[in-house]
């Protein structure tokens, strides 16, 4: 009868815990990046980097990305993409968002984080993805992190082979891919759209 009582104990709690990661799931939005090399698919953490959420949904809507490649990419750190056209044009921006770093989520393998200058509060539309766990890029009571905002639900396989592309031919992007690995389609999951967003700015 105890044990009885200790498997529907723990069944109970494995449901409650699975009801919660499908809740945070279902109740914040998705975004597909068709890339070169396959689609990878994210769950932005709206309830946690709400202005960062906005902002990166902002450019998601208007097409801001479609055609932009990953010009950064370092095997055993991260993956950034989301400023440049193939050719190396950096495309202009919207103003820079609000850093919220401070929100308590890592910089964890397979999240999705905001690109910025040394200025805190200076990240537009570049973002990184998290090749490993990088905890050093974590906000704390002394000093601003890098902004994480979701995570990768579906397609890291996509994100590591990005990061296992030959580098090193294009003199001032040596971190760049020789081929470039774009992202030829930005959308929400469901294609709840609204094209909305005007640009002007810069991030690195």
């Amino acid at each position: 009868m105890k044990r009885s009582t200790t498997l529907h104990t723990l069944i109970t709690a494995f449901m409650l815990c699975f009801s919660s990661l499908t809740l945070a799931i279902t109740d914040n939005p998705r975004v597909e990046l068709e890339t070169d090399l396959g689609t990878i698919e994210l769950v932005l953490y709206a309830d946690k980097a709400p202005e960062t959420v906005k902002n990166f949904l902002a450019y998601v809507d208007s097409g801001f990305y479609n055609g932009t490649i990953f010009h950064r990419v370092i095997p055993g750190f991260m993956a950034q993409g989301g400023g440049f056209t193939f050719d190396f044009q950096e495309k202009p921006t919207n103003d820079p968002v609000v850093n919220e770093s401070s929100n308590g989520l890592s910089n964890e393998r397979g999240t999705i984080a905001m690109a910025r200058t040394s200025d805190p509060d200076s990240a537009t539309a570049q973002f990184f993805i998290n090749l490993v766990d990088n905890s050093r890029l974590d906000g704390s009571a002394s000093k601003p992190g890098y902004t994480v905002f979701g995570k990768v639900l579906l397609g890291m396989s996509v994100v590591q082979q990005i990061a296992a592309e030959p580098r090193g031919q294009h003199t001032a992007f040596r971190d760049a891919p020789n081929t470039p690995v774009r992202i030829l389609k930005a959308k929400r999951k469901g294609g709840d759209n609204s094209s909305n967003s005007e640009t002007g700015g810069n991030s690195q």
